[in-house]
């Protein structure tokens, strides 16, 4: 819970937050810390390396070692032991590509006021990595975060009967491999954008369940999902989404589940004042500067959509005041064809 700031010296400190972020960031968009992992090095020898100015190296490799990210010794600057494993591409605790993907958000975020003014998202524009990786760092950042809890956020859906599951917008995998895990004879069908597909192969190769996955190429804002799944899962979606947005999903998704089957959506619920969870209003925010009409949702709202779009039994299975809230519920049987095609055009 963020204090209220009692004195002026307090304002300056909470404003200032943002110099040690921009630090950390730009080392990130530059891979700094790959870098030098193992090879301290002069600011010179560095802006060499990244055919980058000399000043501007120095300065910010000063700053970095002020802020304890790296060390210097004898001019030459080092990454220490333990920022290694967290900042480094390889490292095993690595949260670099969340650290480039927040950088992207950072800069968004700089805009805020532009985008209350005028009602239209930030200007964006790939970092010094190009966009390509800028995807890259936005799947790996989702790994970075998700990948540590998968398992005990999903383990409420044990009880769910289920043997095929359809992971919408599956990113790189790491929730299609948990709930393989959860579930040994189960298949499941991956469907994402073409140039996530790639990612998601890797990973589940990695993970030794590429064999009962089926990886699907399309747009789930667009494209008819496959059939044939009893349990959909809908995770760090619909927050992108304008509540109209979310209705047509949940629209293809009911229409693409077996009778009976469920769909199982995480993401952040608000309470109904939405200032509750705190982590939700500020992500509100991120959608704001980042999508033209995402947002965070209320309980009832995210109901009221899944009951216009065929589902029924909603029920919110786990509380989180981040993005690890549960809510499940029933494709009900009644779901006409007319009807789906009513609220795919709304």
């Amino acid at each position: 819970m963020l204090i209220t700031p009692s004195t002026a010296e307090d304002v300056l400190q909470r404003i200032r937050q943002f110099q040690p972020a921009c630090v950390l960031a730009a080392a990130a968009d530059l891979e700094l810390f790959d870098r030098l992992a193992g090879r301290p090095q002069s600011a010179a020898a560095l802006a060499r390396r990244l055919g980058a100015g000399a000043r501007g190296t120095a300065v910010l490799l000063d700053a970095l070692t002020a802020l304890g990210w790296l060390e210097k010794r004898r001019g030459r600057y080092a990454v220490p032991p333990g920022v290694a494993p967290l900042l480094t591409t390889a490292g095993p605790r690595s949260v670099l590509a969340m650290v480039q993907h927040q950088a992207n958000c950072l800069r968004r975020w700089a805009q805020l006021a532009r985008t209350v003014k005028t009602g239209r998202p930030a200007d964006r524009r790939p970092s010094v990595r190009g966009a390509a990786a800028d995807l890259a760092a936005f799947i790996g950042a989702m790994d970075n975060i998700s990948a540590p809890v998968a398992d005990q956020v999903i383990a409420p859906l044990r009880r769910l009967p289920f043997r095929r599951l359809l992971d919408v917008g599956g990113a790189s995998g790491t929730w299609t491999a948990a709930f393989l895990r959860l579930r040994p004879g189960a298949t499941a069908t991956l469907f994402d954008l073409p140039a996530v597909i790639p990612l998601a192969r890797r990973r589940l190769r990695s993970a030794g369940c590429l064999h009962r996955v089926t990886l699907v190429k399309g747009d789930f804002e667009h494209d008819a999902l496959p059939a044939g799944a009893d349990l959909a899962w809908v995770s760090a979606i619909i927050h992108q989404n304008s509540r109209a947005q979310n209705r047509r999903l949940f629209a293809r998704i009911q229409r693409a589940l077996v009778p009976g089957g469920r769909i199982a959506i995480r993401d952040i619920i608000m309470d109904p004042d939405r200032t509750a969870p705190a982590a939700g209003a500020l992500f509100a925010v991120n959608m704001l500067v980042g999508t033209p009409a995402g947002g965070t949702y209320t309980l009832a709202e995210v109901a009221a959509d899944l009951a216009a779009a065929g589902f029924a039994d909603v029920r919110l299975l786990r509380r989180d005041e981040g993005m690890h809230s549960l809510v499940v519920a029933r494709r009900s049987g009644g779901f006409s064809a007319r009807r789906g095609a009513a609220v795919l055009a709304r």
